[in-house]
């Protein structure tokens, strides 16, 4: 029976495509980001469809140059983690007990530490900024990887495809590369699409706390920080930021577990 498609999943996917347009797009045929084009708190106008900033800065122009950041934090963090995860992964299943043993209580004990005060903690030792958040990040979001890895494909390899690729002559290396991990390709782009919204939150609470992206770029978590420190004369700038990353967060939670449920064999 052919599955039908959530609908919340579908909208999610939609509202992310738009959102990457615009993060690309808009800034391109606006101002920079950190440019003063015309006076502290403007009202939304049609010059200004959000208005303007404490210092004059085109509000949207500063939302979209945030999504840049955001996104590109989601995407990277999750490519690192994902490809630490799946090595040792599978490194966990088909390595020698001296070294699988080890590796795999290492990725326990690293459940063991809170994941943002872990990305303080890094952050800390080295500096505010980009790189320093998304190394924060990715070494915070690996293991959970890792472990799904791990039982994922301790289960294929005892499956007849990889027996018999196993059996006529194929080494280790092609039976992972070619029967085992394309099964798990789908499900690992589900999972990181929820793990990318935990990613954004996270960078969005450091740059909120002043140890993640630092001024003048912008970023969701830095607007709404500034955005609280004139909240009582100005509260109409806090939504902008709030209203992106809350509904991000959700998109990227409905097309993931929509996807993980689209293509997870157990439902088809």
């Amino acid at each position: 029976m052919k599955k039908r498609k959530d609908p919340f999943m579908v909208a999610g996917l939609i509202y992310l495509g738009l959102l990457l347009i615009f993060a690309i797009v808009w800034p391109m045929l606006r101002y920079h980001y950190d440019q003063s084009v015309g006076r502290p708190f403007e009202p939304p106008n049609g010059k200004f469809w959000l208005g303007t900033d404490e210092l004059g800065r085109d509000v949207l122009v500063r939302v979209a140059y945030g999504a840049r950041v955001s996104l590109f934090v989601g995407f990277v963090v999750q490519a690192i983690s994902l490809t630490l995860g799946v090595l040792v992964g599978v490194l966990g299943i088909y390595s020698k007990k001296w070294i699988a043993t080890p590796l795999m209580r290492f990725t326990d004990g690293m459940f063991a530490f809170p994941d943002i005060l872990l990305a303080i903690l890094i952050i800390a030792i080295w500096k505010a900024g980009v790189i320093p958040v998304i190394v924060a990040l990715a070494v915070t979001a690996w293991p959970a990887y890792a472990r799904l890895v791990y039982t994922q494909v301790a289960t294929l390899k005892d499956r007849e495809f990889a027996v018999a690729a196993k059996a006529a002559g194929g080494s280790t290396f092609y039976v992972v590369t070619r029967h085992i991990l394309p099964q798990l390709w789908l499900i690992l782009f589900a999972v990181s699409m929820v793990e990318i919204a935990a990613t954004i939150l996270a960078e969005s609470t450091l740059s909120f706390l002043g140890i993640g992206v630092q001024p003048p770029m912008p970023s969701w978590g830095i607007m709404i920080e500034v955005a609280r420190e004139n909240m009582n004369s100005h509260p109409e700038l806090l939504l902008p930021p709030c209203i992106a990353l809350s509904v991000t967060i959700f998109a990227l939670n409905f097309a993931g577990d929509g996807l993980r449920a689209y293509f997870d064999p157990k439902t088809r």
